[in-house]
């Protein structure tokens, strides 16, 4: 069964006729044409497909595109403004915050998520800001100075 749902993506306003069983990961995926988010586990174990609903971090993989009727959802192409990255795009790129970089659209959401409420976080609250985001490639020193870095609070 197929319904028309309202939403907000990246700032727009779309209304999209979506299954009833549509995940979010595909709606943006197949329908928006956003390829940011990256399908990764299927199960909500690693992160890869964190955005942001109504402002706070979520998974797309777990969520149901008909579930977000009047919501907004920003995806890592939110970020970038006249071609130019944001603080924490910028910082993950300065201070080396990816390896290959398939987590990377998935740990940016998440710490812009964290930094939309706590501007300077701790170590310890960006750990955990984070710590439903697997990375395969580093031990997430350069992921921490990144968010770090973007906060302000490099050292």
């Amino acid at each position: 069964m197929k319904r028309i749902v309202s939403l907000t993506v990246n700032g727009r306003r779309r209304e999209d006729a979506v299954a009833d069983d549509l995940l979010l990961i595909d709606y943006l995926r197949e329908l928006a044409g956003l390829t940011g988010t990256k399908r990764g586990c299927d199960g909500g174990e690693c992160g890869a497909c964190t955005m942001l609903l109504d402002g706070e971090p979520a998974l797309a993989c777990l969520t149901l595109a008909a579930r977000c009727e009047g919501r907004q959802i920003e995806t890592i192409e939110s970020l970038a403004a006249n071609g130019r990255l944001n603080r924490l795009q910028q910082a993950f790129h300065e201070k080396l915050g990816t390896q290959c970089g398939y987590c990377t659209p998935g740990m940016i959401m998440a710490a812009e998520g964290l930094l939309r409420r706590e501007p300077h976080p701790s170590e310890a609250e960006i750990r955990e800001a984070l710590s439903g985001n697997l990375c395969r490639c580093t031990g997430y020193v350069k992921i921490i100075e990144s968010v770090q870095a973007a906060s302000g609070d490099a050292s």
